[in-house]
């Protein structure tokens, strides 16, 4: 399907999971299958970033060393607010970015998780400038962003920045109508600014592949030949406007089990559609802390804890059971935006008179504190 003038299936290859040999280590050979059977089903969309560790090395060697350059468009992103003091440090990101991955141009070039205060940073640096005058150069085809805010803060970007030409979103069905990520809100605001939309995290980090067991049931009683992370990446591909859809494939099995369904990618049924909308239903009747991360708790607690980052993460872990997933968020909504982790809170009130939601705040943190203890 032609966006942006370019060639591109549905399915992109999101290269933050690579396979790996140990911690370390990015398994190159696997990589490479992974790259030959991508492409010889005709997807040809690659997304990678400076921030994710030996990714952009690991694509070069498995991809652009072995394939011309014409065959494939390759994505990556710059992240300003991670330790960029100067406009030259961020620069020196771009410029790395192009010797490790090899490239020579980008097809595609995101400025990285815009929103909060990290938004100001490619403002305060006049990046948007600079990187429009490499698109004059040719240096990038397209320039775009990507991002996990509020739909205000979107409205607020795209009506400033018009030069971008694509926005990249979190959605998925879980996340569909979740208060703390309102997926089809920021949705709605790309489309109605006329941006397409590449889609991140359509199996939500791998938890939409192995969903509750009475979610799972409603898949798999619809069809208990496909996958549950199938009808979550089928969800995504269906929506009107969408670039491509990522997926941060790890190994060679996920990589053949993707293409299996996306391969001549057909729109989902009315009939399909009820069975999302039906997992969608039952994932939200599962009790989780109803916090909206309207952020009123946050202006007022005196210690600067994370506490809708601490929230966002419980829910995740009471969701999906998955432990090492939902501790990664914590790190990154809480420890890695600069605030203060649940157990530093001195139970002050101050958040529970300003919640609207009329939570349990100081009993909650408690909870989160007890669950992620190690």
């Amino acid at each position: 399907m032609s966006y942006l003038g370019e060639e591109i299936g549905k399915l992109g290859f999101g290269l933050m999971r690579l396979p790996h040999i140990d911690e370390k280590t990015i398994d190159i050979e696997q990589t490479k299958l992974m790259v030959d059977e991508f492409l010889a089903a005709g997807f040809t969309y690659f997304d990678t970033a400076w921030a994710y560790p030996g990714s952009e090395e690991a694509i070069k060697k498995a991809l652009v060393e072995r394939y011309p350059r014409e065959k494939f468009q390759l994505a990556t992103k710059n992240a300003a607010w991670i330790n960029c003091k100067t406009k030259e440090d961020a620069l020196e990101q771009y410029r790395t970015s192009l010797r490790q991955s090899g490239a020579g141009y980008f097809d595609f070039y995101l400025l990285h998780n815009l929103g909060d205060g990290r938004t100001k940073v490619f403002e305060e640096f006049d990046l948007w400038n600079y990187f429009s005058g490499e698109k004059e150069k040719g240096n990038i085809k397209h320039l775009g962003f990507s991002f996990h805010s509020t739909p205000e803060q979107l409205e607020e970007i795209l009506t400033k920045h018009p030069e971008a030409e694509f926005v990249q979103l979190q959605i998925n069905y879980g996340d569909w109508e979740n208060p703390a990520i309102q997926s089809r809100a920021c949705y709605e605001v790309a489309r109605k600014h006329n941006k397409p939309v590449i889609i991140m995290e359509p199996v939500k980090g791998g938890n939409l592949a192995t969903p509750p067991d009475s979610v799972a049931k409603i898949l798999k009683d619809a069809d208990p030949n496909v996958s549950c992370a199938s009808w979550a990446i089928r969800f995504a591909a269906d929506l009107e406007g969408v670039i491509t859809v990522l997926s941060g494939m790890s190994n060679i099995e996920q990589m053949r089990d993707n293409l299996s369904f996306m391969k001549g990618f057909k729109h989902l049924t009315p009939e399909q559609k009820k069975v999302i909308e039906a997992a969608r239903i039952e994932l939200s009747k599962i009790p989780v802390i109803p916090c909206t991360t309207c952020n009123y708790c946050a202006k007022v607690c005196p210690m600067d804890i994370g506490i809708s980052g601490s929230f966002t993460s419980m829910n995740m872990y009471t969701l999906y059971k998955n432990y090492d997933s939902a501790k990664h968020q914590l790190n990154w909504n809480v420890v890695g935006q600069g605030h203060k982790k649940a157990e530093e809170c001195i139970k002050c009130g101050a958040c529970e008179a300003a919640c609207p939601q009329h939570i349990k705040i100081r009993d909650e943190l408690v909870r989160v504190a007890e669950t992620f203890k190690d």
